[in-house]
Parts: structure tokens; C-alpha cells; sequence
């Protein structure tokens, strides 16, 4: 007897796929508004932007809650206050007049600010701003939106 050559399938392992590749996505452009768009907001009033700072935050706060309270008097939807970021002037002093190039000083001003914005402001609330009586050392900025 001859010994028997015997075949055997050998089964092969699955093989993976690659990952399908993302299908291209349209993106629509942005919608443009129209001049007549922009000209209703004007007509209703816009917002009245206010920009308030001060060199100390505590009589910041207080003059922010002072204007708050007037405006929420007469039923104003109020954005804010919005703290920004604080602005820091430093300077650098020589201590003494001649010598001592190494001995120095450093001071710095310190600007908090906060942002207020009032939706459609009505004029008893711009002439109830204007009447504000806001302690010495505040700066306040207003502008019409």
C-alpha cells in the first residue's frame, strides 16, 4: 500500500475591510440678511451699549447695581453686567536718582471694566441714565446699537 496523498482545505482567517472613507458633505453658504432687515432693527430701537470703568471695583460694582436698578424699573431686558478683561499699566521707577541702576520700582494701574447692554431702550430709561448720579472715578461710555 502507497501511502495516500491527502489534500486538506486550509480555511483562511477573515480579512478586514478598511474603514469607508467619509462621504463628501455639501455645505450650504451662509444666509445674508437683507438691507431691510437691518433697517426694522433700527426702527425698533436696537440696544443701548454701556461701558463703565473704574481704577477701584468695589465702586465699580456699586455704580453698575445703581444703573441696573434704574433700568429694571421700568421693565428693560438687560444683558449683563459683563466683567472684561482688566487692563494693567505697569511702570518702572529708578528708586534713587543717581546710582543705584539695580534698585528699582515697579507700580501699575489696574482698569476694571464691565459692559451692559439694554434691549430697546424707551427715552424715560436714556433720560433716567442721564440723571444718574454715579460716584467720582467712574467712566461711563454709552452708545447707541
Amino acid at each position: 500500500m502507497t501511502p495516500r496523498a491527502t489534500t486538506k482545505k486550509v480555511e483562511k482567517a477573515p480579512t478586514k475591510k478598511a474603514p469607508a472613507k467619509p462621504k463628501a458633505v455639501k455645505v450650504k453658504a451662509p444666509v445674508k440678511v437683507k438691507a431691510s432687515a437691518k433697517v426694522v432693527l433700527k426702527e425698533k430701537g436696537g440696544h443701548l451699549r454701556i461701558k463703565v470703568s473704574a481704577y477701584e471695583n468695589k465702586i465699580l460694582d456699586q455704580s453698575v447695581k445703581q444703573i441696573m436698578d434704574t433700568v429694571s424699573r421700568y421693565d428693560a431686558v438687560i444683558r449683563g453686567p459683563v466683567p472684561l478683561p482688566t487692563e494693567i499699566k505697569k511702570f518702572t521707577v529708578n528708586r534713587s536718582s543717581f546710582i543705584d541702576k539695580n534698585s528699582r520700582e515697579q507700580f501699575e494701574i489696574r482698569t476694571h471694566k464691565r459692559l451692559i447692554d439694554i434691549v430697546n431702550p424707551d427715552q424715560k430709561i436714556v433720560e433716567a441714565l442721564t440723571n444718574l448720579n454715579l460716584p467720582s472715578g467712574v467712566n461711563v461710555d454709552v452708545k447707541m446699537m
